[in-house]
């Protein structure tokens, strides 16, 4: 639309003169002419007449100065716009008062909005609501097109997220953040999305803070000017030494105002504290965190303690994350330039259709991470092409690890022929060792492991596999077990002082010069490793395998397996059903452990929360102690069961030597427990022990997988007793409440099904 130019001539009135009121009522007594010279519209609508109603104050009383006048303009320009009276606003050319120039293009603007840019003022940020209903991406933001996200957009984001604990809330909430920063800061969505999960990049690179609580007690006591005894009571108080950086913080002042964070600030300070390293690199790293704490406004201090902990606890999995991605971006697509055009591409769907295509958005993005890891690749890729094309354009890349495959338990042979009867299958060696998947070419040597590069047939140019690496005695030439492999140096050593010998034994290839390989089915992928790889006795061998389908042949097998010092059988499809599913707990792969057929078919891997002190024997170090499931959702450990059985004495000795040092004066928010299980100490969760049980049952006290299988009851071990300590497992690996619940449901099914089979075998007789 073209703007109309106004005809004011030289003898004009300036924006400084008067007039009366008075001198309205003869403009607008002219046939042709209304109020200021404005002609009227053939339509019968007299603009003067509606301008006297719309703003009759000023026509009451004479006008003594501009600013009335102003009032006056802007008041006409609506009523005119509610009147319809767009050609009267369009068509002026014999315009009286020379304020017609400075109104005119408000007139227009709001008669057409799209001719002018309309600037929207950022809010305040301690008003920013990402869980609002009808978010607006850009009216809705706390920062302006073009700005650096500021810490405390996503601060507030995380403090609506703790408040509530429903996941699709929560996801919703979250993707809001992330359409605003996808059409506002695009840049920025990265380190966004990195603070959302608490780390600092690829969870494969390994870069981590490594920051303990006394050194950030440290760091808030000399950033706020307190005492570290008050932090560190306040602390065990509140039970969040986030909260207490908060409030410490909150009560603080300055004498300057320090700049305010960004969310790429902060993501970078926290990336420079990981990478410091070196005997004064403590010192530099709290001057780091006191410069960040003296710039935090409100719970941004809380956020920043809590990630530099290592733990953010608002109930945010990483699953909700990609969710909140996936519908980010297909709701507010990328690339659309400044202002987007379309903010909510899913508006004008029904619910349902609506939702449909947001889940399938989700599936698209959860596969894509599946098979390549990595939101460095993922995001600058999903900000170019979208969702849609991720999978033209994110495949398998050696050097960035799958998750793996998993396979779900079972309780005896007879299981496994019901499942597999129509389907042909193979049993392998299920070594005790560690999961290892080996690429090449590699980015790094891995000094102790052997070197493909020296072990295949010499058509091999690129290549995944899976494979369990176990400890090996070259002198006896057998397998070691698992407990000396754990006692292998694993960071910061040498080759050359490495004592314990690696032995890798492959048993899946998962890509093939430049070729995915998972949706080949076993037989091949099989294939394709025995004619690519040659074996290496100590070094490389393939797994032990026989293809069978016989009850007894089974049995021999699995009593040979346990003489050759591995745990069981791991029973595969070959040809139906028989892809690799990475990250998948899938019934495609079965584990047949001897110790464990008349038991619930699997080991747990739990958490000690909590220790009960000694009697008899015992006294003088701990007798009993508090285990705990993980649950993912909600970032919690909860009870599952007390153990006091599968111990030796050397063995409580060790565990109290290194208990005695996590101690807690009381429990951490995120364990979840009753009452009646209290223990004499609480522990921090720093490690993970391996357990087995009879089976497992409801329970009224326990909360392991509470509201998975009972709405109001968790899930408990009956005869849990110790295996080992999980050394190569973190705390946050443990098994999950979710697994928990599937473990029971299996053991009901078994229940069910065998009281089948008696009642048949009664009705036979």
């Amino acid at each position: 639309m073209q703007t109309p130019q106004s005809d004011i001539s030289a003898d004009s009135p300036s924006p400084s003169s008067s007039h009366s009121a008075g001198d309205s009522p003869a403009l607008s007594d002219s046939p042709a002419i209304g109020h200021a010279g404005i002609p009227r519209r053939r339509t019968g609508k007299d603009p003067a007449r509606i301008f006297s109603h719309g703003a009759a104050g000023c026509l009451s009383h004479p006008c003594d100065n501009g600013a009335c006048c102003y009032l006056c303009w802007a008041s006409l320009a609506g009523v005119l716009v509610q009147a319809n009276c767009w050609e009267t606003l369009r068509t002026t050319s014999a315009v009286g008062p020379v304020y017609w120039t400075w109104w005119l293009p408000i007139f227009l603007w709001l008669c057409d909005p799209s001719s002018f840019s309309k600037p929207v003022v950022p809010l305040d940020p301690m008003e920013y609501n990402p869980s609002k209903s009808s978010y607006h991406p850009v009216q809705d933001a706390c920062w302006g097109h073009g700005q650096r996200v500021p810490y405390l957009a996503v601060a507030r984001t995380f403090e609506r997220i703790e408040e509530v604990s429903a996941r699709l809330k929560n996801i919703e909430t979250l993707s809001n953040l992330f359409r605003s920063v996808i059409a506002l800061s695009p840049s920025d969505i990265l380190p966004c999305i990195y603070l959302c999960l608490n780390r600092l990049g690829p969870a494969y690179k390994g870069l981590e803070l490594g920051i303990g609580e006394t050194i950030l007690m440290k760091a808030v006591a000399q950033a706020t000017g307190r005492q570290l005894d008050q932090i560190k009571a306040e602390a065990q108080e509140k039970g969040d030494l986030g909260l207490v950086a908060e409030s410490s913080r909150s009560n603080q002042r300055t004498m300057f105002t320090p700049p305010k964070l960004s969310a790429a600030g902060v993501f970078s300070k926290l990336q420079e504290i990981a990478r410091m390293t070196g005997s004064a690199s403590m010192n530099k790293k709290i001057d780091i965190i006191k410069g960040l704490f003296v710039a935090c406004r409100h719970s941004e201090a809380r956020y920043i303690t809590r990630s530099l902990g290592g733990k953010l606890r608002i109930g945010l999995a990483e699953q909700s994350v990609l969710s909140a991605i996936a519908h980010a971006v297909s709701l507010t697509p990328p690339g659309q330039g400044f202002p987007p055009e379309v903010l909510d591409a899913g508006q004008g769907k029904s619910a349902e259709a609506r939702k449909a295509w947001l889940e399938e958005q989700t599936q698209i993005l959860k596969q894509t991470f599946c098979e390549l890891p990595s939101y460095d690749i993922i995001v600058p890729i999903l900000l170019e092409h979208g969702v849609e094309s991720l999978p033209q354009h994110c495949k398998i890349t050696p050097g960035i690890p799958l998750k793996p495959m998993l396979a779900q338990p079972t309780k005896g042979i007879g299981e496994v022929l019901k499942r597999f009867e129509e389907a042909a299958f193979t049993c392998e060696y299920k070594y005790d060792g560690e999961r290892a998947q080996v690429t090449m070419p590699y980015p790094e040597t891995m000094g102790g492991t052997p070197s493909l590069h020296s072990l295949h047939c010499g058509s091999v140019q690129s290549c995944i596999l899976d494979a369990e690496a176990v400890a090996w005695d070259p002198e006896k030439r057998q397998i070691q077990p698992f407990q000396v492999l754990t006692t292998r140096k694993r960071k910061d050593v040498e080759a050359a002082e490495i004592k314990v010998q690696v032995c890798l034994y492959a048993f899946d290839i998962l890509y093939l010069n430049g070729e995915s390989l998972v949706k080949e089915p076993f037989s091949r992928r099989r294939q394709l490793l025995h004619e690519s790889f040659v074996e290496t006795e100590g070094e490389f061998l393939f797994a032990t395998s026989m293809d069978t389908c016989s009850l007894d042949e089974i049995s021999e097998f699995l009593d040979q397996s346990i003489k050759d010092s591995c745990e069981g059988l791991m029973v595969k499809t070959l040809e139906v059903d028989a892809t690799y599913e990475i990250a998948k707990r899938s019934h495609k792969w079965l584990k047949l452990k001897k110790d464990y057929l008349e038991g619930v078919g699997d080991t747990l891997d739990l958490v000690v929360i909590g220790a009960y002190l000694g009697k008899g024997k015992r006294v003088g170090m701990y007798g009993g102690f508090l285990m705990a499931c993980y649950d993912e959702e909600s970032e919690e450990y909860q009870s599952i069961c007390k153990i006091g059985t599968g111990f030796t004495e050397e063995s409580l000795e060790k565990h109290y030597s290194f208990l005695k040092d996590h101690v807690l004066e009381k429990p951490r928010p995120y364990y979840r427990w009753d009452s009646s299980t209290e223990p004499n100490h609480w522990l921090a969760a720093v490690q993970v022990w391996e357990v087995k049980c009879a089976d497992l049952s409801i329970s009224p006290v326990h909360k392991a997988a509470i509201g998975l299988v009972d709405e109001e009851k968790g899930i408990s071990l009956r005869f849990p007793r110790f295996l080992r300590v999980r050394d190569d497992k973190k705390p946050e690996e443990a098994t999950t409440s979710s697994q928990v619940a599937e473990l029971y449901r299996q053991q009901q099914q078994i229940q069910n099904q065998q009281l089948v089979e008696k009642a048949e075998e009664e009705d036979f007789y």
